[in-house]
C-alpha cells in the first residue's frame, strides 16, 4: 500500500461546493490540503441548480466569480411558488445578497463544480479525482486520515483533520455510525425519492425559478445554460412505485397534478438522463461524528430544497469549518487535543445555521401537505412584508 504523503493538515472527501469551498479557504490560509473526489469532473449531479445571490458573494471570496459569470447560466430574478390549484406567491431574488448583486443564477452543477475544483488546484490543493474514500484510519478511537482507492491502487492519506463533504450520503460519518450501531436493527426504507433532468421545451418564465407543490412532494423548474431548463422534484416512494420507478411517468402523473406544472411541462422532453436518489430525511446531522472527523455541506445538514439555500449552506459551511480549523491548526500540528477545534466548530456552526434549520423544519409541514401549502401561499400573497421576513428567515 503506497502513501500519498507523510501527513496533511486536512484531508477532504468530496469535491462538491462544500468540499472545494473548505479546501480553497484552507489552502489560502496556508494549510496543506488533500481533496479526494470519487467522480471525474465535469459530471452531472442531482440538484436544483439554483445559485442564490449570496452565493455570488462567496464566489468572490473564493476567486471564481468571473468564471461563474462566463459559464452561460441564466439570471433568475424571482422565485415563484405555485400551489396545486395554481395560486402563486413570488420572492424576488433582490431580497437576498447585497444591493449591487445581480439576481440568482441558474447554472448546472457540472459547470459550477468543475470551476470550483479547478480553483482549488490553482491555490495549491492536491486534488485526486476518481478516488474513492473507502475507510477511515482510526487509531485509539481518533480519525487520523483516510484509506483511498484510485484506479485499482490503494493508498493512505493521513491528516490532522478529516472533513466529510460527501453530500447526503455522509459516507465517512456513516462508517462511524455503523460501528456504533453494530447489531442493531436496520433502518427502514427511504420515504422520498428525488429526480432531476435537463429539459427542452419547458414553458417556464425565462428569469423565474418556479416551485410546484403537489400531493406528498414538490419540485422546481428553472433555466440553466444552453437554453435548457433544470427540473428537480421530490415524490413519495409509494407514488414512485406506482409509476414503476419511471421518472417521466412520475413527472406526468404526480408533478403535473400541479396546475402550473401541467402548463410548463406539457411539451417538455428530457435532454439528459434522469438522475434519481432516495432521500432519508432533512435537517441536522452529527457534525462531529468522531474525534478528528467533521462534516460539512449536506453531510452535516440537509436543508429543504424549496428554500433555495442548499448551495449557500454548502459554500458557507466550507468557510465556517475552515475558520475553525485555521484557528487550531498550529496546535494540532504540535499534537495537541482535538477538543478545542470541536468546541469552536460546534459553536460556529450553530451560530450560522441553527435558526434557519429550525424555521425550515416548521415550513416543511406546509411543503408536504397540499392544503396547508395552498393556505400559506394565499396568506403570504397578501403581505409583502411577511413574505420577505419568512424568506430571510431561511438565511439567518
Amino acid at each position: 500500500m503506497s502513501k500519498a504523503s507523510d501527513i496533511y493538515d486536512v484531508v477532504i472527501a468530496g469535491g462538491g461546493p462544500a468540499g472545494t469551498s473548505a479546501a480553497i479557504h484552507l489552502a489560502l490560509a496556508g494549510a496543506h490540503v488533500f481533496l479526494a473526489e470519487q467522480k471525474k469532473f465535469p459530471r452531472a449531479k442531482l440538484c436544483g441548480e439554483f445559485i442564490s445571490p449570496e452565493c455570488l458573494e462567496y464566489f468572490e471570496l473564493l476567486g471564481v466569480a468571473p468564471e461563474m459569470m462566463r459559464a452561460g447560466g441564466a439570471e433568475l430574478t424571482e422565485t415563484v411558488f405555485y400551489s396545486r390549484s395554481g395560486k402563486c406567491v413570488n420572492v424576488p431574488s433582490a431580497w437576498f445578497g447585497k444591493e449591487h448583486t445581480r439576481g440568482a443564477l441558474g447554472l448546472s452543477r457540472a459547470e459550477m463544480d468543475a470551476r470550483l475544483l479547478s480553483r482549488a488546484r490553482e491555490v495549491g490543493v492536491e486534488v485526486q479525482e476518481e478516488t474513492h474514500a473507502h475507510a477511515l484510519l482510526l487509531e485509539e478511537r481518533r480519525v487520523r486520515g483516510l484509506r483511498l482507492k484510485r484506479r485499482g491502487q490503494s493508498f493512505e492519506a493521513r491528516a490532522h483533520v478529516v472533513i466529510d463533504a460527501t453530500g447526503r450520503k455522509g459516507v465517512l460519518a456513516r462508517q462511524i455510525e455503523r460501528n456504533e450501531a453494530h447489531g442493531r436493527a436496520a433502518k427502514r426504507g427511504s420515504p422520498l425519492v428525488a429526480f432531476k433532468a435537463h429539459l427542452e421545451n419547458a414553458r417556464g418564465v425565462a428569469d423565474h425559478c418556479e416551485i410546484y407543490f403537489y400531493k406528498r412532494g414538490y419540485g422546481g423548474l428553472s433555466h440553466v445554460e444552453n437554453g435548457l431548463s433544470n427540473l428537480c422534484f421530490i415524490a413519495s416512494a409509494r407514488d414512485v412505485r406506482a409509476c414503476a420507478g419511471d421518472a417521466q411517468r412520475v413527472m406526468r402523473e404526480v408533478v403535473m397534478k400541479n396546475k402550473r406544472a401541467a402548463q410548463t411541462l406539457e411539451n417538455a422532453r428530457a435532454r439528459s438522463s434522469w438522475l434519481a436518489v432516495a432521500l432519508e430525511g432533512f435537517g441536522r446531522r452529527r457534525i462531529v461524528p468522531a474525534e478528528g472527523l467533521v462534516c460539512i455541506g449536506d453531510a452535516a445538514s440537509f436543508i429543504d430544497p424549496f428554500t433555495g439555500s442548499g448551495m449557500l449552506m454548502a459554500l458557507e459551511s466550507g468557510e465556517v469549518v475552515s475558520r475553525s480549523v485555521a484557528r487550531h491548526l498550529a496546535a494540532l500540528r504540535n499534537g495537541e487535543s482535538f477538543a478545542g477545534l470541536e468546541r469552536d466548530y460546534r459553536m460556529d456552526y450553530d451560530r450560522a445555521f441553527r435558526a434557519r434549520l429550525r424555521v425550515c423544519a416548521l415550513m416543511r409541514r406546509a411543503a408536504f401537505v397540499p392544503r396547508m401549502a395552498e393556505t400559506l401561499i394565499f396568506a403570504l400573497s397578501a403581505s409583502r412584508r411577511a413574505r420577505r421576513a419568512l424568506a430571510l428567515s431561511t438565511r439567518c
